[in-house]
């Protein structure tokens, strides 16, 4: 077999058979795409938000706001680079072409972390308001968790393995429920009476924090962080469908936008008035159906307020149906091009990568249930959101690092879109970003979770000097390209 050896790694020649063996079809436009990126991110608003509450409602605001603005400058970056290098490597693509192969491979091991542990989080959330529907405060019968768990990730596997085309459009279906059902209830949160702002004021921190280096105050901001990323966490899978965009230079940046703009808006009305409806605070942080209980504070209990249970499910289903698709696109993205084991990257009659949805599903089940078994129940849902965090922070430092690379590097590059916050909004967004990997940490509780997820990359990174550098694939989308620019800028000087 033929190799080429730039650097520190070599490059296998493959057929055109290969390749056709790893195609994706074009089905999105840019309201599709809206629907991806805010499907994804939606079920933030439903769980995962209200563990911040541990640190009070203050904390957790300013927290929320912080991360708003590091998710607008990273949103703002991916657009002018997702239209520059529209590939379905994603993150993977951006570092790849600033910081080459390793660059690259560390940058995508950690957005594969991100994607596939995500839908795990997302699932025990599920799980939590199942439970509530159908056991209400009765105790649920041993292993039935597990059983929905199950149930769902089986369900929507196989939808998206059915074809990128049903995928989409039940996510555009899907999303809209599940944004309808937060209008409904913010507008019966204010109109009932049950809003109250001095609800708010109840939400104190559990326990004092302090250290040598942050006061009080500051301390339970900074330990609020993770939890205030998860209403916006995933928006960035969305440059993931480059490559069955129909027009992913125009649309993307326009669904990255639309989308951080709706997510803003939504994530700033649950934290005010799901908070402000909770009238007995003192467990609420460890609610497994947050959004469930501020409806039985809004409507009662009652067969209604089942149906509305019912209906809320559809903003967890929203995000774990999309994130679905984008753990199964970033590992399609890095098996095709030799990073990960290629088989991995096959794709069936229906042009979806169907080893990489079964396989993620696979990995981001058993973590769950090992976690589960591990350790106290209601640590599963922090344990496995720290470790999604961790994993997504470490990979925006190195797109933020990427796009201030590109910039002063390849000036000349086309960006048909260019971010009006250039560098000094990647430097913040990096910024940010850093401070919240150091947060993830801070809850002892799910550090175990954290550590292991290091160890992880730690092994992955072996892997890639032991092996993958070896056979990596020129022909791949993400590596061409990378490889025509650098032999260009080689040509230059």
């Amino acid at each position: 077999m033929d190799t080429k050896k730039p650097g520190v790694v070599s490059y296998d020649q493959v057929g055109d058979e290969y390749l056709q063996n790893r195609k994706l079809r074009k089905s999105a436009g840019w309201i599709l795409l809206w629907a991806l990126g805010v499907g994804a991110v939606i079920s933030g608003d439903y769980y995962g938000w209200q563990f911040g509450l541990a640190q009070g409602f203050k904390a957790l605001a300013i927290a929320t706001v912080l991360m708003a603005a590091m998710y607008v400058c990273i949103v703002f970056t991916i657009a002018e680079l997702s239209a520059a290098l529209p590939h379905a490597g994603g993150f993977f693509s951006f570092t790849r072409n600033a910081f080459g192969p390793t660059g690259g491979f560390i940058c995508g091991l950690t957005d594969t972390i991100e994607y596939v542990i995500t839908p795990a989080v997302i699932v025990v959330g599920i799980g939590g308001y199942v439970n509530k529907l159908v056991f209400g405060d009765s105790t649920p019968p041993d292993g039935i968790t597990f059983f929905w768990w199950f149930l769902f990730y089986a369900v929507f596997v196989a939808v998206n393995i059915r074809g990128v085309e049903l995928t989409l459009k039940i996510g555009l279906l899907i999303t809209g429920i599940a944004a309808a059902v937060l209008i409904m209830f913010y507008i019966s949160a204010v109109s009932s009476g049950a809003f109250s702002w001095e609800n708010l004021q109840r939400f104190t921190p559990h326990e004092t924090k302090a250290s040598s280096w942050l006061p009080s105050g500051t301390w339970h901001i900074f330990a609020a962080l993770p939890a205030a990323m998860w209403f916006y966490l995933a928006i960035e899978q969305l440059p993931l469908a480059a490559e069955e965009a129909h027009d992913a230079v125009n649309d993307m940046p326009k669904a990255l936008i639309w989308g951080m703009l709706t997510l803003l808006i939504l994530s700033m009305c649950t934290l005010v008035l799901n908070t402000g409806v909770i009238s007995n605070p003192q467990e609420f942080s460890e609610s497994e159906a947050p959004l469930a209980d501020g409806l039985s504070e809004v409507f009662g209990i009652g067969a209604g307020m089942r149906l509305l249970t019912l209906v809320s499910l559809t903003g967890l289903i929203a995000s774990f149906h999309g994130i679905i698709y984008a753990y199964g696109r970033v590992l399609f993205a890095l098996s095709r091009a030799g990073y990960f084991p290629r088989w991995m990257s096959l794709t069936g009659k229906n042009h979806t990568p169907y080893v990489a949805i079964i396989l993620g599903a696979g990995i981001g089940f058993a973590c769950a249930v090992v976690i589960q078994f591990a350790g106290d129940d209601s640590l599963v849902g922090k344990s496995l959101l720290s470790m999604a965090v961790f994993g997504a922070v470490i990979s925006y430092a190195m797109v933020m690092l990427s796009f201030i690379k590109l910039r002063i590097t390849r000036p000349n590059m086309p960006r048909p879109y260019r971010s009006p916050l250039g560098i000094p909004g990647a430097v913040v967004g990096l910024v940010l970003s850093l401070i919240a990997l150091l947060a993830t940490f801070d809850d002892k509780a799910a550090r175990p979770g954290v550590w292991g997820v290091a160890i992880f990359v730690f092994v992955g990174i072996v892997y890639f000097f032991l092996y993958s550098r070896h056979h990596l694939v020129a022909q791949a989308p993400e590596e061409e390209d990378a490889l025509i620019a650098q032999a260009e800028h080689e040509l230059s000087h």
